[in-house]
């Protein structure tokens, strides 16, 4: 049986996805780790960007949102000294902001294959 997502997560996933949204990531997705019982995490959020200015732009807007709309910090992130690759963990979430070369090769989405996988897609 998995946890139970509580509301505040669900509150933390929209503004998540919506700030990346702003910064125009490419292909977001959220991948719902809370039936796997040895992950650390509710979610992990990726996507992409084709440069390091729109890496470190979605990672900061996202830092941002999350203090502006739910004041609530970080609580760990790295990866901002080469900005191929992001992480902001936010204890129920991890987001994951790559550098697209770096998504391609890495390719978390296929580790998770026991998890469920959504696409997000916003007009």
């Amino acid at each position: 049986m998995g946890r139970v997502i509580d509301t505040d997560t669900k509150k933390k996933l929209k503004v998540i996805l919506e700030a990346i949204d702003d910064k125009k990531g490419n292909n977001i997705v959220s991948i719902d780790l809370s039936n796997i019982e040895t992950a650390v995490t509710d979610y992990f959020v990726i996507t992409n960007a084709d440069s390091t200015t729109q890496v470190s732009a979605i990672a900061h807007e996202i830092e941002k949102a999350t203090s502006k709309k739910l004041k609530e910090k970080v609580w760990k992130s790295e990866g901002y000294e080469n900005l191929q690759w992001v992480l902001l963990d936010y204890g129920s979430i991890v987001v994951h902001v790559f550098q697209t070369p770096y998504r391609e090769f890495y390719k978390l989405e296929e580790l998770w294959a026991d998890a469920k996988i959504k696409k997000h897609i916003f007009n």
